[in-house]
């Protein structure tokens, strides 16, 4: 794939990001994972005096991550993606294997990167099961 593929893809990611209705707020950060049939994503918003976890609301931000992991050649892919949305523009990150402590788990990295943009305020986690009839669509 040409590079313009794989920044379409990225711009493409933002837009999935903001549809999350009840929290369409900038800034958000995701922090994703990807391999071989894999991710792990973490998406974070700042909303003033505290930093809210957000659930994917989306599943073609799944689609979109894998193709974008896809663009890489294969033995020079980066496994993990910090994307950062702001004021209407986007950053991302790439991170690659050799960059990665293996022993080290991927949501201590994830807080890490929150603490870097986001600063030293409290994040705040979703209960891992909603009640009944209040799950998340995909």
């Amino acid at each position: 794939m040409a590079e313009s593929e794989a920044e379409q893809l990225l711009v493409e990611i933002g837009h999935l990001l903001m549809e999350d209705k009840e929290y369409p707020s900038e800034p958000t950060l995701l922090y994703t994972e990807v391999d071989h049939n894999f991710t792990a994503q973490s998406i974070f918003k700042m909303l003033g005096d505290h930093i809210l976890y957000r659930w994917p609301v989306n599943a073609r931000l799944t689609d979109a991550l894998v193709e974008l992991w896809e663009t890489q050649e294969k033995h020079g892919r980066w496994s993990e993606l910090e994307y950062i949305l702001r004021d209407g523009r986007f950053e991302a990150s790439y991170i690659y294997p050799d960059d990665i402590d293996p022993q080290e788990d991927i949501f201590v990295r994830g807080e890490r990167s929150v603490r870097r943009h986001f600063g030293e305020k409290p994040i705040v986690y979703p209960p891992l099961m909603e009640e009944e009839g209040e799950g998340y669509d995909f």
